[in-house]
């Protein structure tokens, strides 16, 4: 039952919003969790569906959110306007329901380089970008990535990254064992002085808090865990959450404003739920944690205006929404004389960090490593050289014959932040529930695609160095960059000129209105970012705990 008044509300059952909740309700705080998605299952989540999930997306997810009544805006680089769906080019879709992205996500656990805290005072600002460091760096994150890596529950080996930040904890788990694909890769590895080592993962290993260890199946990334041996919010901080008793979780609702009093206080969020006919009601609250993803996240507090702040709040220097980024993916197909792909989950099983800094000429660099088990589907639609047609008999011979004979190699580039890359209100079109929309525009910065291309060469040569007889990827090319890694709308530092929040999430103006997902983020990283997301929130919410106490 829904009371009237709790300690905080949390927006968004996430990466970050669920361990936010978990950290609150366990410093005794009462916490409201809202969550525009559903609680779902591996049974009703299209576990069989290679249709719709994360990496094919021509039908429909299998989290969400609803095809219908969630449109987007997204103005392509000729300045048309596009009303999209979930499903379509230009959404840059997130998963909606409890445990966010981490009901279905790869789980890829890597903590950021320390460089990656101070890129604007290693490589320079950019011209036509906001590039910018971190207001802290690794040092002061490093406790926290540990608490995340412990209690979410990452299996890795601690000692094999010769170019990440110190640690002072191995991870709780051994790494994932190595699969058909990691032999041949070493080998070109090791022929291109080039160290390599099994990449962490929030996947159990061996069996943990009451779930199995991992099965190995070819159906990771982009569907639930058969086994429950992948790590997400869902089953790891949420049910702790829970079983304090202060922790109520509110699904299938949105938050449609935030309320405040004159000074900037927040005293409550005005709440719908999708019952039936839609109900409104206030939900008064010392406290309200936005983690609903960099482009909702920015949307609610552009959607809540006031005298104050008639531009959204949070926004009077105009920051929120800017700097949106995700990651840029170059990618390199591998085709090899023999078999190198036997399926075995989760299928990273390699990864090099040689290439995340230290690069001549480019700013940044990007993790490289193999990827995930990839479905036959996903190969032909994303993956097939360009030179072959997508029907008829000489595709599917193509794919008979070679689909185990194939490798690739990817990494996140670092994304170089531009501000005109961002999140505004559309003035015309309205969600189911009535509220404008999110209106996406901007491009990626020239330079991030310099060091893609950059990254897209390197990978190529470790290819070829494990003996492919053929490669080839795409060229890089500019292009909105955000989808599953989505973040930096609402950055935060120590002006505020120039950010939305400060050090600790909380929004400028504002002493009890917090951020706390990927938004925050004023660069992305050259990894992927959920262990970041996490821990962060573990951070941020045990300091809004303090404060309440």
């Amino acid at each position: 039952m829904t009371k009237a008044e709790y300690d905080v509300v949390v927006v968004g059952a996430g990466a970050a919003g669920a361990i936010a909740a978990c950290v609150l309700a366990e410093a005794g705080q009462t916490v409201l969790l809202v969550e525009r998605g559903r609680v779902r299952t591996y049974g009703d989540s299209g576990h069989r569906d290679h249709l719709r999930n994360h990496r094919l997306q021509a039908y429909g997810f299998n989290t969400g959110p609803d095809i219908e009544g969630n449109p987007r805006v997204f103005v392509d680089q000729a300045g048309e306007r596009h009303v999209v769906r979930p499903h379509e080019p230009g959404y840059h879709v997130n998963a909606a329901g409890v445990g966010g992205g981490t009901f279905v996500y790869g789980g890829l656990a890597w903590r950021f380089h320390p460089d990656d805290f101070r890129m604007a005072s290693l490589y320079g600002r950019p011209a036509a970008s906001s590039l910018t460091d971190w207001p802290f760096g690794y040092d002061e994150l490093e406790p926290w990535y540990e608490r995340a890596e412990q209690e979410i529950g990452v299996s890795g080996d601690g000692s094999g990254d010769r170019n990440g930040g110190p640690r002072r904890r191995d991870y709780p788990m051994p790494p994932v064992a190595a699969n058909r694909t990691t032999a041949r890769l070493a080998a070109g590895a090791d022929a291109l002085g080039l160290s390599t080592f099994a990449p962490p993962l929030l996947v159990n290993t061996v069996p943990r808090d009451g779930r199995d260890a991992c099965i190995r199946c070819g159906s990771c990334v982009g569907f639930p865990c058969p086994s429950g041996a992948k790590n997400g919010t869902q089953n790891t901080a949420l049910p702790r959450a829970l079983a304090t008793g202060r922790c109520t979780l509110l699904v299938e609702t949105v938050v449609e404003g935030i309320a405040t009093d004159g000074r900037g206080t927040v005293v409550g969020v005005d709440i719908l739920t999708a019952d039936g006919e839609f109900a409104r009601r206030r939900v008064s609250t010392r406290a309200v944690v936005l983690s609903a993803g960099a482009i909702e996240s920015a949307r609610l507090l552009l959607m809540t205006r006031t005298r104050r702040e008639p531009n959204g709040l949070g926004n009077n220097a105009d920051q929120v929404g800017r700097n949106l980024q995700g990651h840029y993916y170059p990618t390199v197909f591998g085709l090899f004389d023999e078999d190198v792909q036997d399926s075995r989950g989760p299928g990273v099983t390699i990864a090099t960090t040689d290439f995340n800094h230290g690069n001549d000429g480019v700013v940044g660099g990007a993790m490289l490593a193999d990827d995930f088990v990839m479905l036959p589907i996903i190969l032909w639609k994303s993956g097939l050289p360009d030179d072959l047609p997508r029907y008829g008999l000489v595709a599917k011979r193509f794919m008979r014959d070679n689909f185990r004979r194939i490798a690739q190699i990817k990494g996140p580039v670092h994304e170089i932040p531009d501000p005109e890359c961002r999140v505004a209100l559309d003035g015309e079109v309205r969600d189911r529930y009535g509220r404008p929309v999110a209106r996406l525009s901007g491009t990626t910065h020239p330079e991030t695609v310099r060091t893609a291309e950059y990254i897209r060469r390197r990978a190529d040569e470790w290819m070829r160095a494990a003996g492919a007889v053929r490669t080839w990827s795409k060229p890089p090319h500019l292009a909105l960059s955000a989808g599953q890694h989505q973040a930096g709308t609402c950055r935060m530092g120590d002006d505020p000129a120039v950010s939305v929040t400060d050090r600790f999430g909380k929004v400028w103006g504002h002493e009890n209105l917090y951020v706390c997902d990927a938004s925050l983020h004023p660069t992305n990283g050259g990894y992927n970012p959920v262990l970041t997301v996490m821990a962060l929130a573990f951070r941020n919410a045990s300091s809004l705990a303090q404060a309440l106490n």
